[in-house]
């Protein structure tokens, strides 16, 4: 079975080396966050993902959850290892102290979910989906809302969700039919059915919090018409004690591809109890706060199983002996020279590492923004950090997903058909994958969302925050001999999403359905731009380390050499989608519709 080792050498680096990360200190509110505090959690964050987490990966996705009596039971061994998760603290590291809560900085807690994630997707959609509920509570709850469940949802006592999905509407909320009629005592009757709730029900916690998206009697047609509804599993009395179980039941199990150990259920709202969360028909502004955490987060989840997947193939490809290297013999002392010396299981290998160190450092430099757009002093550096991660949001949850999934195939492929085979533990991370690719807005809508508002929106300035700086640091070292052969297609690259970014942007004023026909291509053409930006960035750091006695563990001549492979093996794909994207969407449109 595939093990895992979190890859603490390298978030550090990223971290501290690449992103100055002593430089949180100067937030306000972070003062205390030097590395001397920083680096033990994430050391512990370890401990409990290798230790516990882990272990019981393969396992609860052999098991996976059932329903009996109206009652899910999750995996053996996760109420025990949600415990442990829970008194350890890792529900409240970013939270706020004033309702319990670490307040450590997002950058931190991006790396802890990246590990959990490695460890076990489906245990971290618990935790996961309460952080989302915590966001919106937080930002948009009453006083009294906050006093009453927030500490709860904090502490890991309580769990939440967010309920949008019903069986006749995915993405187009507009179609939604879950009702809310005033209940005469301050509340509402919610009715209605969802579907795909993750973490809907189970037995982890005494209570859950669900998040509801439902329609006033009185409501405008469409998402205008949305509200958004606090509905307990249990009620909430007036002294904070659980009273009696409210009208809301798990009618089915989906039964899934991936992520068994993770409950995906229908919901059943008959009449339930709720209460209204920020104001009438203003829904979707509280449930995006809550979605925008929440598509980070998957694209935490797609780099977490990509690394996962990645330290799996490695350690196969060292020990599998198989073939002779068509370079010369390898190994003379034995039968066959280990896979990992044969130049397609190291392309393989390669792109997996090029995929997981790139991503991590467009995570860390999101998460990074996050920070300053919640704490920087100056109201100017919020906004621009805001404008950033608004552009840098559908790109992190989109590539990190798309790439996640093709790693996650390169490991099966490099065990051949060992890796097809259950025992090993490599499919499962294919099959956990495939869903982040789907859920919170598929990544197509993702797309459509960057191209469609992303860019538009702030007047353009929300991507000047990312050319700017990318054009800064090209201009800088664009002479740089040392450099050239990363700065050098950095800069073709550049050139050609400019290029794009106009052409996008003509013709969608005009032609929007053109503009929607190359949202996809240019939404990864924009991600692999930010990850050659990065990979530019950290082999400059490294090279005048590369060889030298500091680099005695060889981390930084890996770090030049995965950068080469980014270049010259990954980078150059962006010339087929820069063609695409200028040729438009005529064939696609001109496709008789009766032939499908």
């Amino acid at each position: 079975m595939a093990g895992y080792k979190a890859p603490l050498r390298d978030m550090r680096y990223v971290l501290y080396d690449l992103f100055d990360g002593a430089s949180l200190t100067a937030l306000p509110g972070y003062e205390e966050f030097t590395a001397d505090l920083i680096d033990p959690v994430l050391e512990e964050a370890a401990k409990i993902c290798e230790d516990v987490l882990q272990p019981l990966n393969r396992s609860g996705d052999e098991e996976g959850c059932v329903l009996e009596n109206g009652v899910v039971r999750t995996p053996k061994g996760f109420p025990e290892a949600y415990q442990t998760f829970r008194e350890g603290g890792w529900t409240s590291i970013t939270c706020d102290p004033a309702h319990g809560g670490q307040g450590l900085p997002q950058v931190v807690n991006t790396f802890i979910e990246e590990m959990i994630c490695a460890a076990n997707l489906s245990f971290g959609m618990y935790p996961g989906l309460s952080h989302g509920a915590y966001v919106a509570l937080k930002q948009f709850g009453t006083e009294d809302q906050k006093a009453r469940y927030l500490p709860a949802l904090v502490d890991g006592t309580w769990t939440g969700t967010m309920c949008l999905t019903e069986p006749q509407c995915g993405t187009d909320l507009g179609l939604l039919r879950t009702k809310a009629v005033p209940n005469g005592e301050g509340g509402y009757k919610i009715t209605g059915t969802k579907i795909f709730i993750s973490a809907g029900d189970h037995d982890l916690t005494e209570n859950i919090l669900h998040l509801v998206l439902a329609r006033l009697p009185d409501a405008p047609k469409g998402i205008k018409g949305i509200s958004l509804f606090l509905v307990p599993k249990v009620l909430v009395t007036e002294e904070g004690a659980l009273g009696d179980r409210n009208a809301v039941t798990c009618g089915a199990l989906e039964h899934k591809m991936g992520i068994k150990a993770s409950s995906t259920c229908v919901l059943n709202f008959d009449e339930a109890t709720g209460w209204l969360i920020g104001e009438p028909h203003k829904g979707m502004r509280a449930m995006f706060a809550m979605m925008n955490t929440a598509r980070l987060g998957v694209g935490v989840q797609g780099l977490g199983l990509a690394e996962a997947s990645y330290q799996g193939a490695v350690a196969y490809a060292r020990d599998r002996l198989q073939g002779r290297s068509p370079s010369g013999v390898k190994a003379p002392d034995k039968p066959a020279d280990p896979l990992i010396v044969h130049p397609d299981v190291r392309r393989m290998l390669l792109t997996q590492r090029a995929i997981v160190e790139g991503g991590r450092a467009l995570a860390a430099w999101v998460g990074l923004a996050l920070d300053r757009q919640h704490h920087a002093g100056d109201p100017a550096a919020r906004a621009e950090a805001g404008e950033f991660v608004a552009l840098m949001t559908p790109v992190v949850k989109a590539l990190l997903t798309d790439l996640g999934s093709e790693a996650t195939n390169l490991g099966v492929q490099v065990f051949g058909g060992h890796g097809y085979i259950r025992e090993h533990g490599m499919e499962q991370y294919i099959r956990d994958c495939r869903i982040t690719q789907i859920y919170e807005g598929t990544n197509g809508i993702q797309a459509l969302d960057l191209v469609g508002r992303k860019l538009p929106e702030n007047a353009g300035r929300n991507l000047r925050r990312f050319f700017h700086p990318v054009a800064d640091y090209i201009e800088a070292r664009l002479d740089d001999d040392t450099l050239a052969e990363f700065v050098g297609p950095l800069a073709k690259t550049f050139v050609r999403l400019q290029q794009a970014t106009a052409q996008v942007a003509r013709v969608g004023m005009t032609k929007p359905a053109e503009a929607a026909a190359a949202a996809t291509d240019y939404q990864r053409l924009l991600g692999f731009t930010a990850l050659a930006y990065l990979w530019a960035r950290m082999a400059e750091l490294s090279l005048p380390k590369a060889g030298t006695a500091e680099d005695n563990d060889a981390f930084h001549s890996a770090k030049v050499a995965t950068a080469r492979v980014f270049m010259e093996r990954l980078l150059p794909q962006t010339s087929g989608l820069f063609a695409t994207i200028m040729a438009g969407g005529r064939s696609l449109e001109a496709f008789p519709d009766a032939a499908f």
